[in-house]
């Protein structure tokens, strides 16, 4: 199939473009740079200039292709309900490009949008239209296209990791990094789920080949890793000391980190293996973290 891929120079599609190709799929990635354009040509892909804003080059790079898969976001959280809002659209306006058609559109939301019971593991049969999360936006714009017809999926992220890039975990490094300590809130045992990024893009693959209208997919290795065990992981790749912090001297330390830290968001994917017979086998969160080149300051 030749499909059409968002995000396909960022972390997560820059993996998948690979695992596609191998497949024996043709890629038209989305790319706004010319050198976006270059990476994508080395990668053995096509390239389709567009961004998130410009919905009609979205509509029209979807127009080319057998089927889509969407791992574009903006990933400024400070602006985060703003750019879930946007993400809505910018699903809205792919599947106006396959109506009339069964063609695959695989969409992007996150595990904790099935944490609906407060200690259980988020599970994908989960669905909470008035969830208080703003990434609900993306599943919403999605089931109104599979109300149209459309063959809408769903892949839901946990923290996505390599020894380069963590999910939210990476904000985390940068903060302690500057701080001088890393820190957790309370005793540090709310959860949070990880894969390693080349189990995730063949967890795209899988989604996209299977195609099955309405099915909500996990992508998740470890269904939960404690905040202190990351806290105390970057702790040591630092050098720096390690600390529990009140809510209160959380607001102060985390900034607008501070209303996802605190968060419990343990999630299964056993439906998800089951269905598709994936298998992750990449390092696990804690050891990325370990292998990571602290000394390599972004800044």
């Amino acid at each position: 199939m030749r499909i059409f891929l968002t995000g396909a120079t960022g972390f997560i599609g820059s993996a998948v473009v690979p695992e596609l190709l191998a497949a024996g799929h043709q890629v038209i990635g989305l790319t706004r740079s010319d050198a976006g354009a270059r990476a994508l040509a080395d990668a053995g892909a096509e390239s389709h200039r567009g961004a998130l804003e410009d919905l009609e080059s979205l509509r029209s790079g979807a127009a080319q292709a057998d089927g889509v898969i969407h791992t574009a976001f903006d990933h400024d959280f400070s602006n985060y309900a703003a750019n879930c809002e946007k993400d809505g659209r910018v699903v809205a306006a792919l599947g106006e490009a396959l109506k009339g058609s069964d063609r695959p559109l695989v969409i992007t939301s996150g595990t904790a949008l099935g944490n609906i019971r407060p200690g259980q593991p988020a599970s994908e049969d989960a669905f909470d239209a008035g969830h208080a999360l703003p990434r609900i936006a993306s599943e919403l714009a999605g089931a109104a296209l599979l109300e149209g017809g459309l063959n809408v999926s769903v892949v839901r992220l946990s923290q996505v990791h390599d020894t380069v890039k963590q999910g939210l975990v990476s904000p985390l490094v940068e903060l302690a990094r500057r701080k001088g300590v890393s820190a957790f809130l309370g005793d540090g045992g709310n959860r949070w789920p990880a894969a390693h990024v080349l189990d995730l893009a063949s967890l795209y693959r899988l989604v996209l080949e299977r195609a099955e209208p309405g099915a909500r997919y996990h992508a998740v290795a470890e269904e939960g890793v404690p905040a202190r065990a990351i806290a105390e992981a970057i702790g040591r790749g630092l050098g720096v000391a390690v600390a529990s912090l009140t809510l209160k001297e959380a607001e102060d330390h985390f900034g607008w980190l501070a209303g996802f830290v605190g968060l419990d968001m343990p999630a299964s994917s056993a439906w998800t293996r089951a269905r598709l017979g994936w298998h992750p086998t990449g390092p696990g969160l804690i050891s990325d973290l370990a292998g990571m080149r602290y000394s390599d300051d972004p800044r």
